[in-house]
């Protein structure tokens, strides 16, 4: 088979785009066909006609090279197994890449902003992957004359970004670990400093095992996973949910390699995650509800944390983290939270004083073994 080239593109409209979708004609048309189940009704769905559907389905078989429909006599088209292959690869890679062009789309976004109107306040944000995020860079341009550069990392590679100064504000999340934890500790006491940095609050948040429709394997929780062979899909190292879930396998005196996949491949949004526990390529991961419901996936929940915003004390007087926690504190952010299972606001646009919101603060950091 030629090999086939991939060519992207963008454009201007007059309204804008929410979320990161990338739009393309042959996988609109083969999602129709699959959600619909015949070519009269995906062009119905579509407001087409179809003589456009069938004759862009001859274009596409002819550009790929390969039969994207089959036909029995009496039945209605179907897609071929080719198809039902591309379609769900090209779902879990642009799910997997969706943070990143949510940030190239800000990036576009801010420039046209800025020539449009240079008087435009611009946060840049480095934040650990969260689907309520971009509901809030919405608000915040729309109601409050802010344009957040948002730009996704995990929790501690947002915080290194901060203490480096490619950021104003960072966004990280933890749960309230009143025990302590050596392992938050030991990766985040060293980039939070009372006296240097400030808390802002923003979210609660429920985290916990996104699995199969109807949970086959019968999880209940990160114990079940042990010997069981279930295949595990985790984050990458790095983010919060990864040192979340290292956190509970220690506090529950798990071994990592007792699980199957734990320490393999690892995805770097919790959308990535399930859209591979979606398409069969693992069992069960760690991940958000919200993620979850978008798949179709059952969640077992695990536990509550907080999502923060930090940023330098000196900072909460610029004018651009003035107007986020204008954001935080307008009513539209509690609603725009409640349509996102397992979200709730909480001290939300609040100043919060590191030691006392993060009492895990206070442990001790383990020594280094020789």
């Amino acid at each position: 088979m030629k090999a086939r080239g991939v060519h992207l593109q963008y454009s201007f409209e007059a309204d804008g785009q929410r979320g990161a979708a990338v739009h393309n004609p042959l996988f609109d048309l083969l999602s129709a066909l699959h959600e619909h189940g015949s070519i009269q009704h995906a062009a119905r769905a579509m407001g087409a006609s179809y003589r456009h559907v069938w004759g862009a389905l001859k274009r596409w078989e002819e550009t790929l090279g390969e039969p994207l429909v089959t036909w029995t006599k009496g039945q209605p088209a179907r897609l071929t197994p080719f198809s039902e292959r591309l379609l769900w690869a090209e779902t879990r890679a642009r799910t997997r890449l969706t943070p990143h062009i949510e940030a190239l789309r800000a990036e576009l976004e801010r420039v046209l902003a800025e020539a449009l109107d240079g008087s435009q306040h611009v946060l840049t944000i480095f934040a650990s992957h969260d689907l309520a995020l971009p509901a809030l860079r919405d608000l915040a341009s729309q109601q409050h004359g802010l344009h957040i550069e948002l730009r996704f990392a995990g929790s501690v590679d947002a915080l290194q970004a901060l203490a480096a100064g490619r950021c104003l504000v960072a966004g990280f999340h933890v749960p309230p670990l009143r025990g302590g934890s050596p392992l938050f500790a030991k990766a985040m006491k060293p980039l939070l400093k009372p006296g240097l940095h400030k808390l802002i609050g923003c979210l609660r948040r429920t985290q916990g095992l996104m699995v199969q429709r109807q949970n086959p394997l019968r999880l209940r929780g990160l114990p079940d996973l042990v010997g069981s062979g279930a295949r595990f899909v985790n984050r990458q190292a790095g983010s919060g949910t990864r040192l979340l879930m290292d956190h509970l396998l220690f506090e529950q005196n798990i071994e990592a390699a007792s699980i199957a996949g734990y320490d393999g491949p690892a995805e770097h949004s919790h959308v990535a995650v399930a859209a591979a526990i979606a398409s069969g390529g693992g069992d069960v991961g760690p991940g958000i509800e919200a993620a979850a419901t978008q798949f179709g996936l059952d969640f077992i929940p695990l536990v509550s944390e907080d999502y923060f915003l930090v940023c330098l004390k000196d900072a909460l007087d610029h004018p651009a983290v003035q107007k986020l926690r204008q954001a935080l504190e307008d009513p539209a952010w509690p609603r725009a939270l409640a349509r996102l299972p397992g979200y709730q606001a909480q001290q939300s646009g609040e100043v919060l004083s590191l030691t006392q919101a993060l009492p895990w603060w206070h442990f001790r950091v383990p020594k280094a073994t020789a």
